[in-house]
């Protein structure tokens, strides 16, 4: 396999216009730790694209950064941290998740993955911060699309677009994300006992509630039967609304308080997927259901032998399934034919992922659509082909 290493944007464009021009395709990559997401790509090149590294421009007061997609996420936050800021969808390190060691995953791969993590329900995914970017098409053409300014509406808004592309439609060479202040205290109330359905009516009167939670998670009894709920602001309001949700939630138990980092740290493990990098053996899934309906996806789960966790107030389940012929996707993608949602293979071994599809399947006229957008990018299908479909 050929590895072509580009050095610039021109570098780039010339690469990838010849080799649509021969039909031959190229794996996009960085750090590569998310290789295993998504189906398998086969080609006869890879694309490193670890020279379009490095922040290039940060403007604390403005709320802005810009840097190359293959800068380290560890850079990224360090240079966030030391001006008291965060990427306010809360991206996890997957990389141990699929056997990569910890701090090598890249901010263009965070974006292209679409990934968010706890504090996705109150401030969004990864493409609703995605401000601008600079890219070459399948075609080899250099483009771009948004500013580096929050309000921005010139044209069509192709950052959401590339977001949950997967490398697919286009190669990034350059980012604009916005960025948030970092919170001032953090307060973590934890209800003890609760089974999966009495946890996601707490997490619901929590969300709903007045005392603006930005986290509400539960593990079930495996992982000790504890439900998480976050809150995060000005000290003094943090301490002002951690009591008063302790005192609306005490029908459901009385709440233990964690308080700064003791606080962060259980939702550090689940931005992480923590609990499941131990045992890759296990297929794992993303599961998208309404909150009330989380319970009979779990039951669902553990007629797999599954493991599980719920995240974004039930909204979210996290399943790692004991080793099945089909990864389990018959039995989670027909509780959710009742239930409505979408199931997402995260992990599993090669040869499943070659078989099983990863995301949800399309309705035909979604597929169709699929299909135009793809040719428009990259008619001659060349970047990450299959990667997300088998015909895309």
């Amino acid at each position: 396999m050929t590895r072509f290493r580009p050095k610039d944007a021109r570098e780039l464009a010339e690469l990838v216009a010849g080799a649509g021009a021969k039909g031959e395709a190229l794996e996009v990559i960085a750090g590569g730790t998310k290789r295993g997401l998504g189906r398998p790509v086969e080609t006869p090149h890879q694309l490193d694209v670890t020279a379009f590294a490095g922040i290039r421009s940060y403007e604390p007061e403005e709320l802005v950064l810009t840097a190359g997609p293959a800068t380290p996420m560890a850079e990224i936050a360090r240079t966030l941290a030391a001006a008291q800021q965060v990427l306010p969808f809360e991206p996890g390190d997957w990389g141990p998740v699929y056997g990569a060691p910890a701090g090598r995953q890249t901010l263009g791969g965070v974006l292209v993955c679409n990934i968010a993590g706890p504090r996705r329900p109150r401030q969004g995914s990864a493409r609703d911060h995605l401000l601008g970017f600079h890219a070459v098409s399948g075609r080899g053409e250099v483009f771009k699309s948004g500013g580096r300014v929050i309000k921005n509406v010139t044209g069509y808004d192709l950052s959401k677009l590339m977001c949950g592309s997967f490398g697919t439609l286009a190669v990034l060479t350059e980012v604009t994300v916005k960025v948030l202040p970092a919170p001032e205290a953090t307060r973590t109330l934890v209800l003890r006992g609760l089974d999966d359905a009495r946890a996601v009516q707490a997490m619901t009167r929590a969300l709903n509630g007045a005392q603006d939670v930005s986290g509400a998670a539960h593990l079930p009894a495996e992982f000790g039967a504890r439900t998480l709920l976050r809150l995060e602001g000005p000290a003094p309001s943090v301490e002002a609304r951690a009591e008063a949700l302790r005192r609306e939630l005490t029908e459901f138990a009385v709440a233990e308080v964690l308080s700064d980092a003791a606080a962060m740290a259980p939702w550090r493990d689940l931005a992480d997927l923590n609990a499941f990098a131990a045992e890759p053996s296990r297929a794992l899934w993303r599961v998208s259901v309404a909150p009330q309906a989380g319970p009979a996806i779990a039951a669902a789960a553990r007629k797999l032998e599954g493991r599980y966790l719920y995240d974004w107030g039930g909204g979210l389940l996290w399943i790692a399934v004991a080793d099945a012929r089909d990864s389990g996707a018959a039995v989670l993608r027909g509780a959710l034919g009742e239930a409505g949602g979408h199931a997402t293979l995260i992990r599993a071994s090669e040869s499943q992922r070659a078989e099983i599809p990863i995301f949800e399947p399309q309705p035909p006229a979604l597929a169709a659509l699929g299909q135009r957008v793809k040719e428009s990018f990259d008619p001659a299908r060349i970047l990450n082909p299959g990667r997300m479909y088998r015909e895309l």
